[in-house]
């Protein structure tokens, strides 16, 4: 199994590295779901939760996967999973989107991931995130680094907004942040070299982690779509805050995050466009 050794210095301390791999193998299994599934595509069971918000019959299938490696091995944990909602345990709370980019899969664009991150009385401690279509595994362990396969993680060395490349979302359920939203998009697109939207927000803070974004911004997501991508830009050396650069990202949904230059940056943008 991946140790994250190679990346850092510091000493993971056994449970870490023992829980890292749990959660590694439950996101290559769900992954080999995943693609397993990418010839049938059409035949799919698919429903809608709400508008504009779909999930497959393999959403669910890489979910119970993925519990069901978990709770082998940690039975008395708790579980935040995006089908199948909340299950008590102890104070370790395991957080799984088994397929962040849904819309992408379906449509065939190889765009997509398995996250899962460990949270331990509100303090993430474990992220994983996994795109099976280009074999990428993403990892990181509080105070231990981050890692992509076996190269270490670090965040953009951009100090300005010239040159900068942001990732982003688009507004998509009830569209009630859309006009905040809009007016943030215009200031940033005037001030950086460029936007992205590419329909993964789990991996757009992945890519932010690695240096190929510069930063990400988005309103209202979920706490499984951020939580291991917010713990692996912190540990490539990033920050990640909400709109006000406060701590309710996880809660509310309202994120940035960048390298320390960009992040103030982007909420200077912010700040000037909207009312927060």
């Amino acid at each position: 199994m991946l140790s994250l050794l190679s990346a850092n210095h510091h000493l993971p301390h056994p449970t870490m590295q023992a829980t890292l791999n749990i959660a590694i193998n439950a996101a290559r299994e769900a992954g080999k779901i995943i693609i397993r599934n990418m010839a049938r595509i059409d035949s799919l069971s698919i429903q809608t939760k709400q508008k504009n918000d779909f999930v497959s019959e393999v959403d669910y299938q890489a979910e119970q996967e993925i519990i069901h490696i978990i709770r082998r091995a940690y039975p008395q944990h708790s579980i935040l999973a995006e089908e199948s909602g909340h299950r008590e345990g102890d104070e370790n709370q395991w957080i799984i989107d088994p397929l962040d980019g849904t819309i992408n899969y379906l449509h065939g664009i190889p765009h997509y991931c398995v996250s899962i991150a460990l949270r331990h009385q509100q303090r993430l401690e474990i992220a994983v995130i996994y795109d099976p279509f280009k074999d990428e595994l993403f990892c990181a362990g509080r105070g231990n680094g981050a890692i992509l396969n076996d190269r270490k993680l670090r965040v953009a060395k951009l100090t300005s907004f010239d040159g900068a490349l942001v990732g982003t979302g688009f507004p998509f359920r009830e569209h009630d942040n859309i006009d905040p939203y809009l007016a943030t998009l215009r200031e940033l697109i005037l001030h950086t070299s460029g936007i992205r939207r590419t329909g993964s927000a789990a991996l757009d803070l992945a890519y932010v982690a690695a240096g190929r974004l510069d930063g990400f911004w988005e309103f209202g997501l979920n706490t499984w779509d951020i939580a291991a991508g917010c713990l692996l830009v912190q540990e490539a050396g990033g920050l990640v805050g909400d709109h006000h650069g406060g701590s309710t990202h996880l809660d509310t949904g309202n994120i940035v995050a960048a390298n320390p230059k960009v992040f103030r940056l982007m909420l200077n943008a912010i700040h000037t466009v909207t009312n927060e």
